[in-house]
């Protein structure tokens, strides 16, 4: 039996993760009850609609793993899109994190970003775990929190494909 070498660090808190997360957009977005009117919900007047937070959350999957990995960054449009535009970024974004290799991943890369008007310069570690996945995160959960607050009927499960609760129980 040989002992296989276990991938850097950088690419197994991120590449599988984010596809986890991907996946279960995905999930959700097929949704029958998830329409157009859905996507445009918005939870306040200044924030982005659910469709918009549905791409940003994309792009914050592929911006944070092709810069780990030292690639060009390029993501889909961070704008109101359908659910099949949105289906079908998710299935790019998907192809390309499923397309990197765990040798790519330096862990002792810096990265050099932009976080609105703000410059920063981070090692792939904090770039991953205090810049990218929280802003993946958030703006994953804010789509989520616009569709439950439209109305469609969408439980932790949904969001995470990890828990299950009886019908009836709330949280």
């Amino acid at each position: 039996m040989t002992d296989q070498p276990t991938p850097p660090v950088l690419y197994r808190a991120s590449v599988p993760v984010f596809l986890h997360y991907l996946d279960r957009m995905a999930a959700i977005l097929a949704r029958m009850d998830v329409t157009p009117e859905v996507l445009a919900h918005r939870l306040a007047p200044d924030m982005a609609p659910a469709s918009a937070q549905f791409s940003t959350a994309i792009n914050f999957s592929l911006r944070t793993c092709l810069k780990l990995a030292g690639k060009r960054v390029s993501g889909v449009p961070q704008v109101d899109a359908s659910r099949e535009v949105l289906a079908d970024w998710l299935a790019a974004a998907r192809a390309k994190l499923a397309a990197l290799k765990p040798e790519d991943f330096a862990e002792n890369r810096t990265i050099q970003h932009r976080a609105g008007v703000a410059f920063l310069e981070q090692s792939g570690h904090d770039f991953l775990h205090l810049f990218g996945m929280p802003n993946f995160m958030f703006h994953y959960a804010m789509a989520y929190a616009n569709l439950r607050a439209a109305g469609v009927p969408l439980g932790k499960a949904d969001f995470d494909g990890l828990h299950g609760y009886p019908e009836g129980f709330v949280l």
